[in-house]
């Protein structure tokens, strides 16, 4: 896969955020949804996560590397930070994804990593890379 097309989706959606509204940002459709704000925060822990689970990875197979991603979105209050410096965290951590990938030796794209919170189930990080990228698209819809 070439990375470089995560970075092209980030560049691109720092663009279009740049066209939504203050309000729009900070709505929430009710007490327990999300807001934009809120989401980006999401994207960033998710970023946060997997970047570990890319490094570790690499040297410790089968390492268990969960979040529970409701109580990170609440404990940094997304809701109450500057949406510019939420965007910005945003396009670092990515850029950051982009660079630790495209570092990853191919041979190391067979080892796993276990990314559940109850039963464990072991997926290799060439899938995890995958499916970060899928997982940012499923909520970047949502913005």
């Amino acid at each position: 896969m070439n990375y470089q097309i995560l970075k092209n989706i980030v560049d691109a959606e720092v663009q279009r955020f740049q066209t939504i509204s203050a309000e729009d940002w900070e709505y929430k459709a009710s007490p327990e949804k999300w807001s934009k704000k809120e989401i980006i925060g999401h994207l960033c822990d998710s970023a946060f996560t997997n970047i570990r689970r890319f490094v570790v990875t690499q040297y410790k197979e089968n390492e268990n590397i969960v979040y529970d991603q409701n109580i990170w979105v609440k404990a940094q209050n997304y809701q109450n930070v500057p949406v510019s410096e939420l965007i910005n965290l945003w396009k670092a951590l990515n850029y950051q994804v982009v660079h630790v990938v495209e570092n990853i030796p191919d041979d190391a794209l067979q080892r796993t990593c276990d990314t559940t919170k109850t039963e464990l189930q072991r997926f290799t990080l060439e899938f995890i890379i995958k499916d970060y990228v899928d997982h940012l698209q499923h909520h970047l819809k949502a913005i």
